[in-house]
């Protein structure tokens, strides 16, 4: 579990990769908890879909992503797909639980705009664990290395994150550290849910307006490690955790774990493909520097 840290200011800070240096057999398939909402504190200014902090029974504070915002579940599967696959490759991220919000939750609430979406999301939603103090990344402050930089770059590739650019990092610094949040917009493949096959095996355009890939020179190196470590084992066990509630509904008429096997299948065609998007993102970089 976090400690909630003090605030602290913004200074110049160089972050560096750390080599993991943890054997593979030591991987654990994710354990999501399961926490009950409990209190309502804030809207949070940033994202489109009206995230908020609030307070779970366990006492502690969390960035709550709902069910009824926005793009709804997908969203949500994208966040917890997008965070646990950042975690095993050794990212910090913030906790994920689901969030659990009952009927009664939300009623006393004045602002109209907020029940309704309190309202629409009953049941099961998303949240981050909220790390108090953070400030938002800003690449004129914090110096990244190259190759977690790379790293990075890598990763939003593989995700189909189009939401990791200058004008919205979805970076902090905590503890004199970079987390990395907010992965709803990835796996965009999955609001048509037709070519998934094509759409795994293209390059990811989008990286041209990445906030890091001006010092992404090492994506090579990334790609060596990263493929090597994620297998379609770790692909599958994350995926899994994906709950039946989120992969029902719509026009498919898929099973829920018909679904899981597209997510699965995608990620790891994209995965085996990856030198495609690393192509694509080394081209967009040359033609910046």
């Amino acid at each position: 579990m976090f400690k909630i840290w003090p605030n602290f200011q913004a200074f110049p800070l160089m972050i560096q990769n750390k080599e993991n240096t943890m054997p593979d057999n030591t991987y654990q398939p994710p354990q999501i908890r399961t926490v009950q909402v409990t209190r309502y504190v804030t809207p949070l200014r940033e994202g489109g879909s009206l995230p908020a902090i609030a307070e779970a029974e366990d006492g502690f504070l969390y960035a709550l992503k709902f069910r009824g915002a926005g793009q709804g579940v997908k969203a949500l599967i994208a966040e917890l797909i997008g965070g646990e696959i950042a975690r095993t490759l050794g990212f910090k991220v913030p906790e994920i639980v689901f969030a659990n919000l009952d009927t009664a939750f939300g009623r006393t609430e004045p602002d109209e705009e907020i029940q309704d979406l309190l309202k629409a999301s009953v049941g099961l939603n998303l949240a981050l664990h909220y790390l108090s103090g953070s400030i938002t990344f800003d690449p004129v402050v914090t110096t990244v290395d190259p190759l977690l930089a790379s790293k990075i770059v890598w990763l939003d590739c593989l995700l189909t994150n189009v939401d990791r650019t200058c004008r919205n990092t979805n970076m902090l610094i905590w503890n004199k550290e970079l987390w990395l949040i907010d992965h709803g917009a990835a796996l965009y493949f999955h609001h048509s849910w037709s070519n998934w096959e094509e759409q795994a095996r293209k390059p990811f355009v989008q990286v041209k307006d990445h906030v890091l890939l001006p010092w992404a020179s090492e994506l090579e190196k990334a790609d060596a490690e990263f493929r090597s470590k994620l297998n379609a084992e770790r692909i599958r066990s994350i995926v899994s955790v994906v709950p039946d509630d989120w992969l029902t509904g719509g026009s498919q008429t898929e099973s829920p774990e018909e679904r899981r096997e597209v997510y699965s299948r995608f990620l790891i065609t994209r995965t085996e493909s990856s030198a495609i998007f690393v192509k694509e993102a080394q081209h967009a970089r040359e033609s910046l520097i």
